[in-house]
């Protein structure tokens, strides 16, 4: 019989500035390490003033990581190293493996109406894969398919398998499912997730029912006052769900639907060495990546 994964924490995500000044939400990140491994950060950048994030992400390195952008509503112009020029619209992913080093610049645009509002999640890459070639994957909306469920549960699927659906996002290393999920009111969806597998969920939009328990006391909720005994039972926008381990996930829903992404992936289990753009596995390996940065030998 399959197993429930429980919630095991919860938080909010916290404002915070990066880039040359881009005011975004940080639902996890260098602090949680290794608690979402293979994961490293998970960025939402949400705004309608465009004075807070128009100065976007100039040119800047990364080595040992794939970093993963998704827009909801808004584009985001892209350059890079390796001589790519795009733009990001709405419903689409860059899925870039940085590898060896890639040197990149990222500048939101938003919507006619100002409205910016997009994804950044970064995974780890093992050492034996931190030097490999750098690659890129643009994919437009309409290359992103949808699985369409029981209870006319909606599922964008990035990259994994929903109801015999496959992401465009393939041979990953750590394995990962990247899922966009809509769950109507009054609705259950479950979903399958591989034992062991790191898993969580961050809610876009609306609330639900995260575990089957309905328990606010079982799992810890960071962030809380501590002498503060009033929690909720269900998890609502800008909440990160940190999952145990078990077969499957189960989010029900009541008089609200909820959007949220669900994310997992193999945990890689090494130990990581982390400053700003750069993730490896030793301080020595750091300090060689920002010598060549200096240097100009940093691309490979």
């Amino acid at each position: 019989m399959n197993s429930v994964r429980k919630i095991s924490k919860v938080w909010k995500s916290k404002p915070t500035v990066e880039g040359a000044g881009v005011h975004l939400k940080r639902a996890f990140g260098y602090y949680q390490v290794p608690l979402f491994d293979p994961f490293l950060l998970l960025d939402d950048f949400h705004s309608n003033n465009p004075a807070e994030y128009l100065k976007g992400f100039p040119w800047h390195p990364h080595r040992g990581i794939e970093t993963i952008t998704y827009v909801l509503h808004g584009r985001v112009d892209h350059g890079d190293s390796m001589g790519n020029r795009g733009v990001i619209s709405s419903g689409d992913v860059q899925w870039m493996t940085a590898g060896s080093g890639i040197i990149h610049q990222e500048m939101p645009k938003g919507r006619d109406d100002g409205l910016m509002w997009g994804f950044q999640l970064w995974a780890n890459l093992p050492a034996s894969h931190k030097m490999m070639d750098p690659r890129y994957r643009g994919l437009v909306a309409g290359e992103i398919p949808e699985a369409t469920l029981t209870g006319d549960v909606r599922v964008r699927v990035i990259c994994g398998t929903v109801d015999g659906v496959h992401g465009p996002v393939r041979d990953v290393v750590v394995d990962p499912e990247y899922l966009d999920v809509t769950v109507p009111a009054e609705t259950t969806f479950t979903h399958p997730v591989k034992r062991g597998y790191t898993a969580l969920a961050y809610v876009i939009e609306g609330e639900g029912y995260f575990d089957p328990e309905r328990n606010a006391y079982s799992h810890e909720v960071v962030g809380v006052n501590y002498f503060d005994f009033r929690r909720q039972c269900t998890c609502s926008a800008e909440n990160l769900i940190l999952y145990g381990d078990g077969d499957e996930v189960v989010v029900t829903t009541q008089e609200s639907p909820v959007r949220f992404l669900l994310v997992s992936g193999r945990p890689i289990g090494e130990p990581v060495a982390w400053y700003g753009p750069i993730v490896m596995n030793t301080q020595d390996e750091l300090q060689i990546a920002f010598e060549e940065y200096e240097k100009g030998t940093f691309i490979k």
